[in-house]
């Protein structure tokens, strides 16, 4: 039976993948909770840190990195199993 350690790049692929997910998603659940409460702000930047970019840019991006996160994480999670 060979009994190889997982290489650095399908470890930080797994990893890459979940961070990106979990907090891609957090982040569109946040900007679609503010769409659905205060629509007004949507124009509005995210914060006095980062006016140049707006609620309704970050949820967009949110939602993208989340989906490139959850490819990454199902396609380290079916190379490990082969």
């Amino acid at each position: 039976m060979d009994k190889r350690l997982p290489s650095i790049h399908s470890v930080l692929m797994k990893v890459l993948g979940e961070v990106l997910f979990v907090y891609g998603l957090l982040g569109w659940i946040y900007g679609v909770t503010i769409q659905l409460t205060h629509p007004s702000w949507l124009p509005d930047g995210l914060s006095h840190l980062t006016p140049w970019i707006r609620v309704d840019t970050f949820t967009i991006i949110s939602f993208l990195l989340s989906i490139l996160g959850f490819f990454l994480w199902r396609l380290s999670h079916e190379s490990a199993k082969s």
